[in-house]
């Protein structure tokens, strides 16, 4: 009987040792175990503050939206799914959705444009419903006047819709077919945002050093001519 309550005893212990403590040892200051540590919240913070330093410049705060998603009124779920993938952090992107930003009571054709307008970039969800809808036959051409050389910046995504029936003024871009896979597809569209705001920001850091170098040049020149002789 003593030897079954030590062992019940023992038992109890070693239950109560595993619900409150670890199940990886704690290192010691000297012996480190197999098991590794967690990223601290310090690490994770200063991680993320890094990738959005990336996306900060002058540039991509000149205007209003990161994106404009232009899409037909039948496909609104998915865009909806989309745009609150997109926008979570720490990239938070500054999404155009027109079930929710349009302003009541303005000219529908005017709050297109300035929404295009806006905007660094544009997603075009093409689905058989976008390709029926004029409005968004409206908005695909504001986007490809305001980006005519296809940078990159104008980003169609293929839904539910053979390749022959897409639109003839977009066959010669490469789009993004999100077939069955929901959240690649979300994935790739905002690598393709994330890319387009990267290569936004470089451009206008390579500017700002020309310029700053070109102020130093001339700041040096004045110099120059102030310290000559009389």
């Amino acid at each position: 009987m003593a030897r079954l309550f030590r062992w019940f005893g023992d038992f109890r212990r070693k239950k109560n040792r595993g619900q409150n403590g670890s199940s990886c040892p704690q290192p010691s200051s000297r012996a480190t175990g197999p098991c590794k540590s967690r990223s601290s919240p310090q690490t994770t913070v200063a991680a993320a503050a890094s990738s959005s330093r990336r996306f900060d410049c002058k540039s991509r705060w000149s205007k209003q939206y990161d994106v404009c998603i232009c899409h037909a009124e039948d496909d609104v779920i998915y865009v909806q799914d989309l745009v609150a993938y997109l926008e979570l952090r720490p990239h938070s992107l500054r999404c155009f959705l027109q079930l929710r930003d349009l302003v009541p009571g303005g000219a529908i054709c005017t709050e297109l444009c300035q929404a295009v307008r806006q905007s660094h970039c544009w997603v075009l969800v093409i689905s058989p419903a976008f390709i029926k809808d004029p409005w968004c036959g409206y908005q695909m051409q504001q986007a490809l006047s305001e980006s005519p050389k296809a940078n990159g910046r104008v980003i169609p995504v293929r839904m539910q819709l053979e390749r022959k029936d897409y639109p003839l003024e977009l066959r010669f871009m490469f789009g993004i077919d999100v077939g069955k896979e929901k959240e690649n597809g979300f994935q790739r569209i905002k690598r393709a945002i994330l890319y387009n705001l990267e290569e936004l920001c470089r451009k206008n850091g390579e500017e700002q050093q020309h310029t700053d170098a070109e102020s130093r040049t001339a700041t040096a020149g004045n110099t120059a001519d102030s310290s000559g002789p009389c």
